[in-house]
């Protein structure tokens, strides 16, 4: 198998489409627009070979239309009657080749954000759309808080070494959040000063990994006292359970 190269793909005011590169092939995740695809394929004289779609919102599937046009190619992507275009519909556990790429990934559901979210992982490479962000998580439109626990634990328990790739550029904002639930976090001011530094030079602050969304990410951390200790004194309640943290603070930072 050829090195595969990760590029991301700017697309609306903070979205990325990540494209995989190899050879004289690429295949993309969450294509919500295509006009920058396109154009990154042009440039780089490549053919689109797949298209991976991990929830329905229109920022991650309204470019399907448009690439099909130009390519003939499968979109593999959840059950979810909402996005027409896609041609494999995936559940838990099934695998595939991508497409022109030659990488296995397997499926995850990770509902929450919305009931058929799904992310793909193989290689020591995630992407989770936006239940997962870099220090956060998705807001909850057609899930439950239940539901955003289990989906975050299931992430915890890739490999620390894993590559997060997630839909949205919300990290700097993610970390101040963070600071705010968890101050005496030891890792979250050095991660603000390289986010901080990293988009002073108009760069992506991801990947992330797993190791590190456990070690900082508050939505990742419902059982840590500091996290505990912060939710339930905004709730003005002692809240006893990881899902119970993780809807306070969800709730807060819906507002933050």
């Amino acid at each position: 198998m050829s090195t595969i190269e990760i590029v991301p793909l700017r697309a609306f005011n903070d979205n990325y489409v990540w494209t995989l590169v190899s050879g004289g092939n690429a295949a993309v995740v969450d294509p919500g627009e295509a006009a920058p695809v396109l154009e990154f394929l042009r440039d780089r004289k490549l053919a689109l070979t797949a298209i991976l779609n991990t929830h329905h919102h229109a920022d991650h599937v309204g470019g399907n239309e448009e690439l099909l046009r130009h390519f003939k190619v499968p979109v593999y992507g959840p059950h979810d009657e909402r996005i027409a275009s896609v041609s494999r519909r995936l559940r838990e556990g099934e695998r595939f080749t991508l497409d022109g790429i030659g990488i296995e990934l397997s499926v995850l559901e990770i509902p929450a954000h919305t009931r058929s979210h799904i992310a793909f992982v193989g290689a020591e490479l995630l992407f989770c759309g936006d239940t997962l962000f870099a220090c956060g998580c998705g807001r909850i439109f057609e899930g439950t808080p239940a539901q955003m626990h289990a989906s975050l634990a299931k992430l915890a328990t890739l490999p620390d070494n894993t590559r997060v790739y997630c839909g949205h550029e919300y990290t700097v904002a993610n970390i101040r959040f963070g600071q705010a639930v968890e101050a005496a976090n030891p890792l979250l001011a050095g991660w603000a000063r390289e986010a901080a530094a990293q988009r002073e030079r108009n760069e992506p602050t991801l990947p992330s990994t797993i190791g590190r969304e456990k070690a900082a990410n508050p939505f990742m951390r419902c059982a840590e006292p500091g996290v505990v200790a912060s939710a339930s004194h905004r709730a003005g309640r002692p809240l006893a359970d990881a899902v119970s943290v993780l809807a306070e603070i969800r709730e807060w930072k819906n507002n933050f």
